[in-house]
């Protein structure tokens, strides 16, 4: 099973949103079953249903209070538990603070957003997963979202959009 997942879209206007997805599932996403969402939407309405499959997220420091955006989710996705939140702050000691208020042991992988810095890595047994952002990537190289695929482990991948 494979799972899109993205962050920090920023979206000034529905349109934008519509197109960037529309070209998600059209190329890199186009064999996911559902997409994640970290945080900083920018247009909630995105969530209203224009795609066949779920968009889930969370809030982020910039979206506005909408009850389809908790703070966090912790879910199970093919067998593992995926914890899903934003972040907040400056980006040191920000994977120390999201950490914190998703303190479960039992987590396989932590998605989060915030930095715009795209990151796929294990430690301590658990997959930290930051899809950077596909429309304002600051101070990372690139243009990023990423690919969660769920089998006998969870494991991602970081693409490159430009």
């Amino acid at each position: 099973m494979q799972v899109g997942v993205v962050s920090d879209t920023h979206f000034r206007s529905l349109r934008e949103g519509i197109e960037l997805f529309e070209m998600l599932l059209r190329g890199p996403f186009s064999e996911v079953e559902m997409i994640l969402h970290a945080g900083d939407l920018g247009m909630t309405q995105i969530l209203d249903g224009f795609f066949d499959l779920p968009i889930v997220a969370v809030r982020g420091n910039t979206d506005p209070e909408d009850a389809r955006l908790p703070d966090q989710r912790i879910m199970e996705i093919h067998g593992f538990r995926v914890g899903l939140i934003h972040g907040w702050g400056p980006v040191g000691g920000l994977e120390t603070r999201v950490l914190k208020e998703l303190s479960d042991p039992t987590l396989d992988c932590l998605i989060y957003g915030h930095s715009h810095l795209p990151v796929c890595q294990w430690r301590d047994g658990l997959l930290w997963f930051n899809p950077g952002s596909p429309t304002d990537r600051r101070s990372a190289p690139h243009h990023t979202v990423g690919i969660l695929e769920f089998g006998t482990r969870v494991s991602g991948r970081i693409l490159c959009l430009d």
